[in-house]
């Protein structure tokens, strides 16, 4: 009988945002994928868990899915981690629900830690209908993206890095234009945690005023 996979969120900043279920599954796992297993490993004995941690992560998840995905319809339970927020979101996790899905393993997602969900709700803006964009491309196929995106009518979602956060406002106002709203949380559930709220232009000037630190989630509307 094949084992359970399953996605296990952590915290994305304070740890009492681990759930009691997710200590559980943890302790009760064969062992545990993680992206870095020095910051798993102070997670884990935080929470007295001493399971075993094997690495997957961006550039070895092609490798591991097959040694995994053996493991399991040889009957043992695995649980995957990332170092923050909800695994196959922005992080390793969906070639792994593929491989799973294809092979027919029970596969069990915990509700949890995410930054975007809680960005979205303070924003202030429509979040009945939203489209999670995740991290623009780097360079190749960027202004493409950016050009589809500013066609859209949802309130938009977007994860941007401190370092490039000035950039990407910018060509959000060159393709949005100068009347879009937006919304721009950082460190979220930490101690710093900030929200703020304008038109693109009000941002712009707020993340040049200061150096921003932590992963910050970009919420943007065009259409109202």
């Amino acid at each position: 009988m094949s084992g359970i996979l399953y996605f296990v969120p952590t915290p994305v900043g304070n740890l009492e945002d681990m759930t009691f279920r997710a200590v559980n599954v943890l302790k009760e796992v064969d062992y545990i994928l993680c992206e870095d297993t020095r910051t798993s490993g102070i997670l884990l004995k935080h929470f007295e868990i001493s399971k075993p941690l094997k690495s997957y992560h961006l550039h070895n998840e092609h490798q591991a899915t097959e040694k995994v995905i053996t493991d399991l319809k040889n009957g043992q339970n695995i649980a995957i981690i990332t170092d923050a927020g909800t695994p196959g979101i922005s992080d390793p996790g969906y070639l792994l629900a593929k491989a799973g899905a294809d092979n027919n393993i029970e596969m069990i997602c915990l509700p949890g830690a995410t930054a975007l969900i809680p960005a979205l709700v303070v924003s202030g803006l429509p979040n009945n209908e939203f489209l999670f964009a995740g991290f623009l491309p780097q360079k190749k196929g960027r202004q493409t993206k950016l050009k589809q995106l500013a066609e859209e009518k949802k309130t938009i979602v977007l994860y941007e890095s401190p370092h490039k956060i000035n950039t990407t406002l910018e060509q959000i106002k060159e393709f949005f234009g100068e009347e879009t709203k937006a919304s721009l949380s950082r460190e979220i559930s930490k101690k710093f945690e900030e929200t703020k709220r304008g038109t693109i232009n009000e941002l712009i000037e707020f993340s040049k005023s200061k150096t921003l630190k932590g992963e910050i989630v970009l919420i943007v509307n065009n259409s109202i």
